[in-house]
């Protein structure tokens, strides 16, 4: 049982849930002591010890049932309705299955005969349905239904419905048909658990052997569009790590700069009483918190870009006055009710899944004309416009009078593009005619050049 609990540990902590030594060996200690025939006490005796968190609850009661009910991973006992049969059912039931396919009736007599599945048939099963390469326990469920298709559970039920005519014509009676396919029901059910206990203990072992999580500085270096979504995951968790620090040291610069710039004019207007010698100083301060308007592209070549891009920004909140945030592929839509009303990841997980990527959709000019129709009143004097996507528009009207107004009216204009300035006005890309309107523009090709492109628009 010692070693039962270091794996159901080992699991746990592949999970996310954090044991420490000591807690395993509280653990240890706790079922020396209490013992293991009361399961409940078990049970609990083990929660208590090994769980700290009330999220980590679900991991836990899932982990239980896998390692600690059922028989230690045996397989099931199951009936050999065969021996329940006389010589004559049995001759009847031998003559029905011929009627099926050779496959069919193979499973059928395999779960008729109560048969245990082998290792090398597990096995198979494993690598048919992808168990092998699961590493997430909500995946479980899954796996074990596309192993009972493989076994062709739900082919077995219809077969053995439609051999009840059959079987009734030879001799069997009602009762005797619905005691074969309660026997029948029983001995599947048993099985499905065994494959929900077999996968669960497959994927804890998987979750144990994972490779080693993407090194943070090489990801951060990497392009958006090399990026897979184990090292996206890495990203999205690194951006609040970012975000603090970016904040950290935007208050210790505006700290040193807290005292402004001397204003000339106002210094002589306060110091006329002393015949305009200047006793007293005045200083102009810089506005510190930008009004953002952020439109965004999330087209399938900028949707990791412009998620982390969004995350960022809105991580970064008590550094800005007010945001507005925009998203547009083949349409533009208005996205700051999406983080008023979830965290993060949850509003740009929101936001990619109700407008989808696509493929040579990309409409910027559309969007910049809906932009003005709907929502030209959220850019005034004291508004930062962000800019962030790579300026294709599929050869559609770039609507550059539209840009050009927003640029005027907006105290700073800022690009944020992914690609290289070679590849500018290339193709369908537009960005050298918006180019002019802008007061910076930002090559941002990854994760690194991201943060510093935004340290440096939020102290324009």
């Amino acid at each position: 049982m010692e070693v039962r609990i270091l794996q159901f540990v080992k699991a746990l902590r592949a999970g996310g849930a954090p044991v420490s030594q000591a807690e395993t060996l509280d653990a240890m200690q706790a079922m020396q002591s209490l013992g293991i025939r009361d399961k409940p006490l078990f049970r609990r005796s083990l929660r208590t010890t090994l769980v700290k968190n009330a999220s980590d609850l679900p991991l836990f009661d899932e982990l239980f049932a896998l390692f600690f009910d059922g028989k230690d991973g045996k397989p099931p006992d199951m009936h050999d309705i065969a021996e329940t049969l006389s010589d004559e059912e049995a001759q009847a039931l031998a003559q029905a299955l011929r009627q099926l396919k050779a496959n069919l009736a193979a499973a059928l007599q395999r779960l008729l005969r109560g048969e245990k599945l082998t290792p090398e048939q597990l096995q198979r099963l494993a690598a048919m349905a992808g168990l092998n390469r699961a590493r997430d326990l909500r995946f479980k469920d899954w796996m074990v239904q596309r192993m009972q298709r493989a076994l062709q559970h739900d082919a077995v039920r219809e077969a053995m419905r439609d051999m009840a005519g059959l079987l009734a014509q030879m001799g069997f009676s009602k009762a005797r048909l619905q005691e074969l396919r309660d026997l029948l029901q029983e001995n599947m059910e048993a099985e499905s658990d065994f494959l929900a206990q077999f996968a669960g203990r497959r994927i804890t072992e998987n979750m144990e052997a994972k490779p080693p999580a993407p090194d943070v500085d090489k990801v951060m270096n990497r392009p958006f569009g090399h990026l897979d979504e184990e090292e996206m995951d890495v990203l999205r968790r690194e951006v609040h790590r970012l975000s603090a620090k970016l904040r950290t040291r935007i208050s210790l610069r505006q700290k040193r700069e807290k005292s402004g710039h001397l204003d000339l004019k106002a210094t002589l207007r306060r110091n006329l009483r002393f015949g305009a010698v200047p006793f007293q100083l005045s200083y102009r301060r810089k506005q510190k918190q930008p009004k953002l308007v952020v439109i965004c592209d999330i087209s399938t070549s900028m949707r990791h870009c412009s998620e982390l891009m969004l995350s960022l920004v809105f991580a970064m909140q008590d550094q800005m006055a007010k945001t507005q945030a925009f998203a547009f592929n083949d349409h533009l839509e208005h996205i700051t009710p999406d983080f008023k009303s979830h965290n993060s990841r949850e509003a740009v997980e929101a936001v990619l899944v109700r407008m989808p990527p696509g493929h040579y959709s990309t409409d910027l000019g559309g969007s910049l004309q809906e932009f003005q129709r709907r929502y030209f009143d959220q850019i005034d004097h004291r508004t930062t416009l962000l800019m962030v996507g790579d300026a294709r528009n599929n050869h559609r009207d770039p609507a550059l009078d539209i840009f050009k107004v927003m640029a005027q009216r907006s105290r700073h204009t800022i690009w944020l593009n992914p690609e290289p300035p070679m590849l500018w006005g290339s193709g369908d890309s537009d960005m050298l005619i918006y180019l002019p309107y802008c007061r910076h523009v930002f090559q941002v090709q990854t994760m690194a050049e991201l943060a510093v492109a935004v340290d440096d628009w939020l102290t324009v």
